[in-house]
């Protein structure tokens, strides 16, 4: 008995050792879609979302008494289908977006729509999508599940967030005075109500945040309350505004790195401009290499005479 139950284990493990292998072997890899068929996807997804709801404009037109001025999205139906949809009160913008953005094995740029909408405006500026701004926010899909949310404000730095995040922000304006409440929070005067629906494209695409609620191809939602922001922001300290360093005017901050190349090669790590106090890796701080006079208004040197400022020029 003892033999053949040593047998009959023997056999059990080289059934599961099979499995296991045969297991392993068979797992499918399934890469990722194509960024214009995934743009294409998303942007009927919102038009269709946008032509069916409305949101709660006729409270934010004449605010009750209790308003506290927050979007509500419901759908219309027979009972109301007087309502105007969001298709006909939302903006637009077009970013385009690199398939290298998410290392896609194809070589394309797709113009990706965000939808945005300014529930009550401002009566403050507008930030850039390099400065940071003072905001409460609240995000959710389209079926309405939420994600994430802070009530309170909280100080963001733009070009830490998503790309399409960032640029709804910078379309809404800002508040004015603080108001301290007796019972610690605070209120900002007039400050931006907005609403903004980001493509996938222009959030986490195929690479969502685990446990986040969020999957791949998933359409954002974002609610914002937008109420202060600090003006030409300046992250590293290095004498330029953060906004100024967005070199090629794209609106993304992360994929200006002038000395990337000798980055790679001395093993720094890749540190865009807008992070980096030393943009040419030269040893010499951009701030060292640029003027600024008693308005603040910057100059840029090029004492070579090469076409490049010195703070971008490693052989200056």
């Amino acid at each position: 008995m003892k033999e053949k139950g040593v047998i009959l284990f023997i056999a059990v493990f080289a059934i599961i050792a099979s499995c296991k292998k045969d297991d392993s072997t068979n797992v499918e890899v399934i890469p990722p879609r194509p960024l214009a068929e995934v743009e294409a996807e998303n942007d009927a997804t919102i038009i269709e979302y946008l032509k069916t709801h409305y949101y709660n404009y006729e409270e934010f037109e004449s605010p009750p008494a209790d308003f506290d001025y927050k979007i509500v999205l419901d759908t219309i139906t027979s009972l109301t289908d007087d309502k105007i949809p969001l298709i006909d009160q939302v903006s637009t913008m077009t970013i385009p977006v690199s398939s290298e953005t998410f290392n896609l094995d194809e070589d394309v740029t797709v113009n990706h729509t965000l939808y945005y909408l300014a529930a009550r405006e401002g009566i403050g500026e507008s930030p850039t999508v390099g400065d940071s701004t003072f905001v409460a926010y609240e995000g959710q899909l389209l079926s309405g599940n939420i994600f994430d949310s802070n009530s309170t404000y909280t100080w963001q730095y733009l070009p830490f967030f998503l790309r399409g995040y960032a640029a709804g922000v910078s379309n809404f304006r800002v508040g004015g005075e603080i108001i301290s409440n007796p019972d610690g929070t605070i209120e900002i005067t007039g400050s931006g109500i907005g609403l903004m629906f980001i493509p996938s494209g222009l959030a986490y695409y195929n690479n969502p945040p685990l446990g986040s609620g969020i999957f791949n191809y998933d359409i954002l939602v974002f609610q914002v309350n937008t109420g202060l922001f600090i003006e030409a922001t300046d992250y590293d300290n290095d004498g330029i505004p953060s906004i100024m360093e967005d070199l090629n005017n794209n609106g993304n901050l992360s994929d200006d790195n002038t000395d990337a190349s000798t980055e790679l090669s001395s093993g720094f790590g890749f540190v865009p401009n807008h992070l980096d106090r030393d943009d040419d890796q030269d040893r010499i701080l951009t701030r060292d290499e640029i003027v600024i006079d008693s308005e603040g208004n910057i100059s840029f040197p090029d004492s070579d005479g090469d076409g490049i400022p010195d703070y971008l020029d490693a052989d200056s």
